[in-house]
């Protein structure tokens, strides 16, 4: 070969070899981050079709009056009983496609519970939810076909009435005033119409999902904590409580959606704009009334905080029972929430928060369930009962737990 083909030669093959580096120096094509499903791939679609009234019990509870001299019974708390979204895109949200089974399995459990108790002397008297009933409120046919059959054989089959704080997904976390949340509200409104006190009863707060129920020595407010920083519902609040004779009532509960201490996926390191507005604008009122109990949802699992304080020279203890697993699918324990802040606005009283019970590491772990609490006067218990189907759940190492 003539040395200046040689030369070419050469110059080819050094043209075809390429050095790492210039290998590594290529441009790689862009790589697509993936886009979070939009709110109608996770079902959350909203319909024309309005939310039927559920049916009450044939019996409703007595007048408040006439109940005064009860000091023995039980009532059942859940929450959180709406479904997963689409399995696969494209498909319904299982909640327009017929009752939800998970809660289904719950509520046979509770129609068992209701005959145990209904010989003895703390016979089942009524059920509180503490929201989310279906996955998307402004959807009506959700409410009509996943949520309605399920809670009328609680309140048809079993004769029980039912009390109902909203959730997020009932009506939606959007501002007051947002086209959402008001669709949310009129479907929830007209469901729960038979269930709670009319608009101008002295325990309804107008136009709102706000209210309360006396029974016995108990006094419950179901509240909306949706909108809690609402200087309106606020104030009813305040005149509920302040006006209570509480030589009757020796036992108040608040029921309400978002849990003010929480270790599941809402909790641990994450404080969530309404659950840090219940700390803020309803505990100091719950501890200056001596509620007695908080009951909530918002994590799909069991979770329980007791707050201790002092008032007046006395000690006074608040539980703080977080039940979501009416058949939404269930969460696992994230860690402890910071409430260092908490305890430090709060010296003056001598606050002190235990963590009774922690949820399980694992799903299988954190069954569905409901809770029976149990009035003996002003002592309370508690009972831990899993959904049909599951064999076990003692979440408290024994069957019932007294809370005093």
């Amino acid at each position: 070969m003539k040395p200046v083909a040689l030369v070419v030669a050469l110059l080819l093959a050094a043209a075809l070899i390429v050095h790492p580096a210039a290998q590594q120096a290529q441009p790689q094509p862009l790589q697509q981050t993936p886009q979070p499903p939009t709110p109608a791939q996770r079902g959350y679609v909203p319909d024309d079709v309005a939310a039927r009234a559920i049916e009450p019990p044939a019996r409703p509870l007595p007048a408040e009056a006439d109940s005064a001299r009860v000091t023995k019974f039980s009532f059942i708390a859940y929450g959180d009983t709406r479904s997963t979204g689409p399995l696969q895109p494209g498909e319904p949200a299982p909640d327009v496609s017929g009752p939800n089974a998970r809660h289904a399995a719950v509520v046979d459990a509770m129609l068992s519970t209701v005959q145990r108790l209904a010989v003895t002397e703390y016979p089942v008297r009524f059920v509180v939810s503490s929201g989310d009933a279906i996955l998307w409120g402004p959807n009506g046919t959700m409410w009509n076909v996943s949520y309605t059959p399920v809670v009328e054989r609680i309140t048809r089959q079993a004769g029980l009435p039912l009390f109902f704080a909203p959730g997020n997904h009932d009506t939606t976390a959007r501002p007051a005033g947002d086209p959402d949340r008001e669709h949310g509200l009129r479907n929830t409104l007209s469901a729960m119409a038979k269930l709670m006190p009319p608009n101008g009863s002295p325990r309804r707060l107008d136009g709102y999902a706000t209210f309360a129920v006396g029974f016995g020595n108990a006094f419950f407010l179901l509240l909306d904590s949706n909108i809690a920083t609402d200087a309106t519902q606020l104030d009813w609040t305040v005149k509920q409580l302040e006006g209570l004779n509480r030589a009757r009532y020796k036992n108040v509960f608040a029921v309400f959606h978002h849990p003010p201490f929480d270790s599941g996926q809402h909790g641990g390191d994450v404080l969530e704009p309404a659950s840090a507005a219940i700390r803020a604008v309803y505990l100091p009122l719950f501890r200056k009334h001596h509620v007695r109990m908080t009951i909530t949802g918002h994590d799909h699992l069991l979770d329980h905080f007791v707050e201790r304080y002092e008032d007046g020279g006395k000690k006074y203890r608040m539980d703080h029972v977080l039940s979501g697993g009416g058949g939404a699918p269930t969460y696992i324990y994230t860690g402890e929430p910071d409430l260092s802040l908490y305890l430090k606005e709060n010296a003056a009283q001598k606050v002190t928060v235990e963590h009774l019970i922690k949820p399980g590491s694992t799903v299988a772990a954190n069954p569905n369930h409901f809770v029976v609490v149990r009035v003996n006067g002003d002592k309370l218990s508690l009972e831990v009962v899993p959904a049909a189907g599951v064999e076990s759940y003692v979440p408290y190492g024994k069957k019932q737990i007294d809370l005093n």
